[in-house]
């Protein structure tokens, strides 16, 4: 965490700290108070910010699977149909079509209502 905002020289810094993203004051050089406010990782999970955008800080921070990090990053491609936002890759998933299927469907121009549409192939008698 503190690298990622504070090393210029890690592979990650552009992404954090060259963009902006700070640690708050109390876990910067306190990890006790980190500690008290997160406490242990558990097994299988990694720090993420609940806003990507926004500082590691408490109220911002969790501990998260890869699953809910991997649909929490900044270049995530966003759907929202009938009151439910989810990623184009969960839309995919939910029809049963890769992620390239639906995204060509939209890059084509086919309305949402219709590239959200599950397709049925006739099968020729």
């Amino acid at each position: 965490m503190k690298a990622r905002c504070y090393t210029e020289s890690t592979r990650a810094f552009h992404r954090y700290g060259g963009r902006g993203i700070r640690v708050c004051d109390r876990w910067r050089d306190d990890f006790v108070a980190f500690f008290a406010d997160l406490g242990p990782c558990p097994p299988g999970r990694s720090l993420d910010r609940v806003d990507n955008d926004g500082d590691y800080e408490p109220g911002n921070v969790r501990w998260a699977s890869c699953a809910v990090q991997a649909r929490n990053r900044s270049n995530n491609h966003f759907i929202e149909y009938a009151g439910e936002k989810l990623t184009l890759t969960d839309w995919a998933r939910r029809l049963g079509v890769s992620d390239s299927t639906l995204w060509y469907r939209l890059k084509q121009g086919i309305p949402l209502v219709e590239a959200l549409r599950p397709r049925v192939i006739a099968l020729a008698a």
